[in-house]
């Protein structure tokens, strides 16, 4: 998920991973029954202040029954540049009968011991379902969680008692020395969530730099016991485009070929951004051939990156294009999305309502805010449309 930049990124030889998809699968298929991050992280900027307090937000109204319970590390690079002009009518109304927008759509163009619960396979797509929140390993981690106190189990508690359904965590990092990072830590957080009814998506940012040690450990991730696994597909770090995009579509396949009954998700830049705001952002990107790998598609579409003059600050155009876009760029309406907006602390309760809205009238599966960090205890109240 969008919200960290990772640091430089050379480009190096292409490697093929076509050898190391038979070695994998055979430990991943009899792993994955047991186990398997909102701006990216990849390319982007880290937007939360150093020492911001996690303090735990008190939770609003008694949400509906409880159910089972961040792009995204992304700050847009060089987004900026060509914001579309206002639309020539005003935005619409952030309330639940908002009216679909007017603009008009493009064309398609470390051995860690599993944890108890259900199978990827079994939750499938329904992982993604309802409310969600996002933590990245600045929020939990040792190693990387610089800036304020961190996630403990106690506010995966809190998490559940807001309304939260599924919790999206980030596994590992580029930089980071093991393919799960800290598992002392992180395993005890996955099994609070799961005595909570919480339902749990891991996922991790790859370079494409070096395919074969992001195909391990985006298989490490799914052996957690999670529900499902979602891609967060945002590293430039390969800076020809046709070559990143060739990378990233076989790394798919290749992940796909090794985790057949797991869901997979993909967490990508919005569309509107990569067509609209600065079309050279990320040319030719592979819609069409990565939509036999993926389950479900998750676009950060933080609303908070887009200017007022831009028509595109407003949480329900910029969810509904989004969401409209990326169907008919896969070339099926009924494609399961999973909303993600943000940044949480320049997200306001109107952005929610008109989020949950848009989310409603296209039949998204869900939504969530990036991240459980930086979400206001105002916003809360708001979030609880997404409930499923």
């Amino acid at each position: 998920m969008a919200v960290h930049r990772r640091e430089g990124g050379s480009r190096c030889p292409r490697r093929s991973i076509a050898l190391l998809v038979a070695a994998v699968a055979v430990s991943a298929v009899s792993g994955c029954g047991a186990g398997a991050g909102l701006g990216g992280e990849a390319g982007l900027s880290r937007l939360i202040p150093p020492a911001r307090e996690l303090a735990i937000p008190e939770a609003p109204a008694p949400p509906v029954a409880a159910e089972e319970v961040p792009l995204i590390e992304a700050v847009p690079v060089a987004e900026e540049r060509a914001e579309v002009p206002p639309p020539t009518t005003s935005p619409p109304d952030t309330t639940p009968s908002l009216p679909t927008p007017t603009t008009t759509m493009a064309p398609a163009p470390v051995a860690v011991r599993a944890l108890p619960g259900p199978s990827p396979t079994a939750a499938g797509v329904g992982a993604y379902t309802g409310l969600g929140t996002w933590i990245d390993a600045y929020d939990w981690s040792l190693t990387f969680g610089k800036d304020g106190p961190l996630v403990e189990p106690a506010h995966i508690d809190r998490m559940a008692d807001l309304g939260v359904q599924t919790l999206y965590v980030q596994t590992s990092r580029w930089n980071a020395a093991d393919d799960v990072l800290e598992p002392e830590r992180l395993v005890p957080l996955l099994d609070r969530a799961r005595a909570r009814g919480l339902r749990v998506v891991a996922w991790y940012l790859p370079t494409f730099v070096d395919p074969a040690t992001d195909l391990r450990r985006l298989v490490a991730a799914a052996r957690l016991g999670v529900d499902s696994l979602a891609v967060d597909i945002e590293s430039r770090d390969v800076v020809d485009h046709a070559e990143r995009n060739q990378r990233m579509v076989e790394l798919s396949k290749a992940l796909r070929s090794a985790l057949p009954g797991v869901a997979l998700g993909a967490i990508v830049f919005p569309p509107v951004v990569m067509e609209v705001v600065n079309p050279s952002f990320w040319p030719g990107f592979p819609w069409r051939e990565l939509a036999p790998f993926y389950d479900v598609w998750l676009p950060m579409a933080y609303q908070s990156f887009r200017t007022e003059a831009s028509g595109l600050r407003d949480g329900y155009r910029y969810t509904a294009e989004n969401i409209d876009r990326i169907r008919a760029n896969l070339g099926d309406p009924a494609t399961p999305v999973h909303s993600v907006g943000g940044i949480a602390d320049a997200t306001t309760r109107s952005d929610v309502a008109g989020m949950v809205a848009a989310s409603a009238e296209r039949g998204a599966l869900g939504g969530s805010l990036y991240d459980w960090r930086t979400t206001a205890p105002e916003l809360w109240n708001e979030l609880q449309g997404f409930r499923r």
